[in-house]
């Protein structure tokens, strides 16, 4: 897990290009989506978190988006008992 607070814009741009940041995620509300979500983009940056992958996020306790990430998050939400 890497957080947006932490490097700059322009390393930011490196790990995507690099494939090491694929997956974004708000630390507060333990919720992670894809790069290109628009209520990802609305979040403050000392809350972003970015991943390499979804299982990395999955292992931090991060949930999977119920925007951007539909199939998943209905999965994640069958998977839990109420």
């Amino acid at each position: 897990m890497i957080r947006h607070s932490e490097i700059s814009d322009q390393d930011v741009r490196r790990g995507i290009k690099a494939l090491h940041i694929q997956f974004g995620g708000n630390s507060q509300l333990q919720i992670y989506g894809t790069l290109g979500c628009q209520s990802g983009k609305r979040m403050r940056r000392k809350n972003r978190v970015f991943f390499a992958s979804a299982q990395a996020a999955i292992e931090a306790g991060y949930r999977p988006c119920g925007n951007c990430m539909k199939e998943a998050y209905k999965k994640w939400t069958g998977s839990r008992i109420l």
